[in-house]
């Protein structure tokens, strides 16, 4: 019963992102990046809504970097729409291999 309750106490003090960490697939992020890559692919590219921004470029960022941001976005903790709707549509699994595509260019 110790034992449980240790193993439950360290489960509950991992993030969650530990606790469900994925292995990506640069080559199925290559497949799944069509939704990305029409804003973050295009050097130097302003989107205007909700509001003129310049659009950053991803390739080349840390991988986890990358997995992190689109799970905020997921979770309503980064406020852009257009990055909300999108990640919001991803499952854990294309976010790793999305991540893992952008972050290995």
């Amino acid at each position: 019963m110790k034992a449980l309750l240790a193993a439950g106490l360290v489960f509950t003090l991992l993030p969650a992102s530990a606790a469900f960490a994925l292995d990506g697939n640069a080559e199925a992020g290559a497949k799944k990046n069509e939704m990305c890559i029409g804003c973050h692919g295009i050097y130097d590219y302003k989107s205007s809504f909700p509001s003129v921004y310049r659009v950053p470029m991803i390739r080349g960022q840390s991988a986890k970097y990358l997995e992190a941001a689109l799970h905020e976005y997921k979770k309503g903790e980064r406020s852009h729409p257009t990055m909300r709707a999108v990640a919001g549509s991803l499952t854990d699994q294309d976010i790793a291999d999305l991540a893992a595509y952008y972050g290995s260019k």
